[in-house]
């Protein structure tokens, strides 16, 4: 009887030296789930199969696995690690910028959760009883801000905290936790923008906002458009958070401030 090609095929990876799923993962350390999964997603395909179906893997499948379990160490994901070896013609200093590359952004990650944790320390240093709930809703505003400020405009705004004294924090802290609900006030109210009382309402908002900004123009845009994005998750987060409608109503205010002679 003549053997079809199929069939040769599949007695020839049979024969040759290979391991079933289970066999490699006692070998490599790996486990079955994550060599099904490079099989799923194409980055470790076995050569062989058994007349059963079960996978079977040769010894240029394993070649191949040390070259990714490699390339996973040095912190490439898998969607990288299949680019360079599915033939991306890299050369060896790419490779190795690559994972320079990946490294620094490793490092500057670290960096931003060392200086969040001492932010945290601080603010608990300065506080008394902070609960759970309190502590998660600080953690959430800081990870707010870091998708809205650039690293240099974290630094500028941690430099400035660092200037100011407790004293003065406090203080800034009242100031806003008068001001906010005020201009809330009048905004249901109905209090004109260029009523005498709301252009000494902007004049303090304007004057804690340069404060904290320095009068940076893109710290000011990038405030903006945190509580524009943001705003209605802060406000069932926390307490005293400015809302889109306050900001429209209080930049009317600024723009009557703004026609007030000196």
């Amino acid at each position: 009887m003549v053997m079809s090609a199929p069939t040769r095929e599949r007695r020839s990876a049979v024969t040759t030296e290979s391991w079933k799923v289970g066999q490699l993962a006692r070998r490599t350390g790996l486990t079955v789930r994550a060599l099904h999964h490079y099989d799923d997603i194409g980055l470790l395909v076995p050569s062989g199969r058994t007349p059963s179906g079960h996978r079977l893997y040769t010894r240029a499948d394993v070649e191949r696995l040390q070259q990714i379990q490699s390339l996973r160490l040095m912190g490439f994901p898998l969607d990288e690690v299949k680019r360079l070896l599915s033939g991306a013609r890299l050369s060896l200093r790419r490779v190795i910028e690559l994972h320079r590359m990946r490294l620094e952004e490793q490092i500057a990650s670290h960096t931003r959760l060392v200086e969040r944790l001492s932010s945290l320390a601080d603010h608990l240093e300065r506080s008394d009883g902070v609960t759970t709930d309190a502590l998660c809703q600080i953690i959430e505003a800081m990870t707010s801000m870091e998708k809205y400020f650039t690293p240099e405009q974290l630094d500028t705004l941690r430099a400035r905290r660092e200037e100011a004294t407790d004293h003065r924090v406090r203080e800034v802290e009242r100031e806003w936790g008068e001001l906010i609900p005020a201009v809330q006030h009048h905004l249901e109210v109905g209090t004109a923008p260029d009523a005498p009382e709301m252009l000494a309402l902007a004049r303090r908002w304007k004057a804690l906002v340069e404060e904290f900004t320095g009068g940076d123009v893109g710290i000011s845009k990038a405030v903006m458009t945190m509580y524009r994005n943001e705003g209605d998750v802060l406000c069932r987060r926390m307490s005293n958070v400015p809302t889109p409608a306050m900001f429209d109503y209080i930049g009317q205010s600024y723009r009557a401030l703004a026609a007030v002679p000196a």
